[in-house]
């Protein structure tokens, strides 16, 4: 039997990116960022080469660290009276119903890429083209359109995408419709973009060509993203939050992050309390998420206020609770047993491009949950808040797991509810991911209303808690897409994906 290499991608093109990579001798950091390339080219709506990342890696020889390359607050050298404007606000019915704001106002500093690099040039084994060809290649000759994709276009591909031509075309079939399931698309534009990424380097997209073309096209429109802005963004090496949680070493995307800490915390509560319950998650999300909404999530000091929070709860529990989008995800774990999650996010779209690049622009200075303080509050340079928490794992018995999820604040939601039942009641993996879940939102009057899938169970533990709940159904896309790629005590792997997104999964021989 030959060495084996477990690949939880975002579907067949992202799967098949990361399959070619494993075959020519990548290792995790290889795949996995091939992967999630060839994600943020072919997923239009889902995901974009000009958002931010999180790449989280645990070497098998060495210790865990998490890249950072989620996008930054621009504007650095402008005057005043640029902030606060530029931005034009659309409603969906996506998720039920969700206000964003897009226009070159909501576009940030983009930093994926520049990452995904880092991670290939430190950690990797292949050459940085080599990582590339895969998505350059299928832009040009073709991809299927996924499920996911083509779900979020339903709603936005007019309402949002229909400001900017170019970005019309990108999610829509010829006739307008927008792009359906199986539909085969090109991107020849971002396909020579992809060319000079692999050639020359993310630099193409900073001080190279594209980003020179970004940063004109956003003074030309009322953007903030300047020439200095992607000339001074750099990602940054940090040591992940690290938590025990049953048998599991976990490392978690640390602060500033929000998604980590807030996984860190009520990880560390359902471990406290063993067997839970649907009760026991229920509370537990409930006196989180209301810290995060009263109290983290409009702090003026994301870092210090995240430690703040981890250090209180680490020596009270939940009593020490200080007082005052759209996503993709990628997993792997290779032969070697390193593990590598990589999580990528564009907001929900600025419906724009970089004129002549096909590349879809992010708007994540147009989510209100990331910019809690107001639109353009942050000071230029500033990293933004992010729910994106990529995660990886070890036991004393030779385990290993990378896993991590899109759904905007239900990312750290869904991961809490499969890792405590995989680390804490033993469950598989993949009837950990298909169990219906749960998540407590908190309206604009405070009240607490529980967002949850068809279960019983559930329904009878909100009814307890005197809660109002909200059915969604069955396996429901609004409760994120989690996928894992494992190696077993044995030394088999297995390869997880969430029914509730087109996930594509493999155990690759190689």
């Amino acid at each position: 039997m030959g060495r084996r290499l477990a690949i939880a991608a975002t579907g067949p093109v992202s799967l098949a990116a990361g399959r070619e990579v494993a075959r020519a001798g990548g290792n995790a950091v290889d795949v996995a960022v091939a992967a999630a390339l060839a994600a943020m080219s072919t997923e239009p709506g889902i995901a974009s080469l000009a958002g931010g990342a999180f790449v989280s890696v645990w070497p098998a020889d060495g210790e865990p660290v998490v890249i950072d390359g989620n996008v930054e607050m621009p504007g650095r050298g402008l005057p005043r009276d640029r902030f606060g404007v530029g931005v034009e606000e659309v409603v969906t019915a996506y998720g039920g119903s969700v206000t964003l704001y897009a226009g070159h106002g909501s576009v940030a500093t983009p930093g994926a890429v520049t990452a995904c690099e880092l991670a290939v040039e430190e950690l990797g084994t292949l050459p940085w083209a080599a990582v590339v060809e895969p998505s350059r290649r299928v832009c040009l000759d073709g991809y299927p359109v996924g499920a996911a994709a083509s779900k979020y276009l339903s709603f936005t591909a007019h309402a949002l995408f229909g400001r900017d031509p170019e970005a019309l075309q990108v999610v829509t079939r010829p006739d307008g419709s927008p792009l359906e399931p199986g539909d085969v698309a090109t991107n020849p534009a971002l396909a020579d973009v992809l060319g000079m990424v692999g050639r020359e380097g993310a630099s193409v997209l900073t001080t190279g060509e594209v980003g020179r073309a970004m940063a004109d096209d956003m003074e030309r429109n009322g953007g903030l993203v300047t020439h200095r802005d992607l000339a001074e963004y750099s990602p940054l090496v940090r040591p992940p939050v690290r938590r025990w949680v049953g048998d599991w070493d976990l490392a978690v995307n640390p602060p500033p992050s929000v998604g980590g800490p807030m996984l860190a915390v009520m990880l560390g509560e359902l471990a406290r309390r063993g067997n839970f319950t649907w009760a026991d998650v229920l509370e537990i999300q409930r006196a989180v998420l209301r810290y995060r909404a009263d109290v983290h999530d409009v702090a003026g000091d994301l870092d210090a206020a995240g430690h703040e929070l981890l250090l209180s709860v680490d020596r009270h529990g939940l009593a020490g609770l200080p007082t005052s989008a759209n996503t993709a995800h990628v997993s792997v774990v290779d032969a070697d047993g390193t593990a590598c999650a990589i999580t990528v996010s564009s907001g929900y779209g600025a419906g724009i491009t970089v004129p002549g690049t096909g590349i879809l622009l992010n708007n994540a200075l147009g989510e209100p949950e990331l910019n809690r303080l107001g639109l353009h509050r942050l000071a230029p340079g500033t990293r933004l808040a992010s729910n994106m928490a990529p995660t990886t794992g070890r036991t004393r018995d030779g385990r290993v797991l990378a896993i991590g999820s899109p759904g905007a604040d239900r990312i750290t939601t869904a991961l809490m509810q499969v890792l405590g039942q995989g680390c804490l009641h033993d469950a598989d993996l993949q009837h950990a991911i298909e169990a219906p879940r749960l998540h407590v939102r908190f309206g604009p009057d405070g009240v607490p209303v529980v967002e949850h899938e068809t279960d019983a169970a559930i329904a009878r533990a909100v009814a307890d808690a005197g809660l109002r709940g909200v059915d969604h159904g069955v396996l429901q896309m609004f409760f994120g897409g989690v996928g894992g790629a494992y190696r077993r005590q044995d030394g088999a792997y297995e390869a997880a994906g969430d029914p509730r997104r087109e996930a594509a999964v493999e155990v690759v021989t190689l």
